[in-house]
């Protein structure tokens, strides 16, 4: 089954000192032509999905993590 997401989704890591981050992409971003208007698109939704995630219970729980 997981051959079968990987081939549907792609994933990209995102790196930076302080966070790794693998993202499994569901859009279809082949429809924009432009590759900066894509890049723009991509980057709009990647802002989306954090502002979504903050307002998350699973944010919270997440955060609780480093209280120990």
């Amino acid at each position: 089954m997981d051959d079968f997401i990987d081939e549907l989704y792609p994933e990209i890591t995102l790196e930076t000192d302080d966070i790794i981050m693998s993202l499994s992409v569901k859009k279809d971003y082949s429809q924009i032509e432009d590759l900066d208007l894509r890049k723009k698109e991509f980057i709009k939704d990647l802002n989306d999905f954090i502002k979504e995630f903050e307002q998350t219970q699973e944010s919270m729980e997440f955060m609780r993590y480093f209280d120990d």
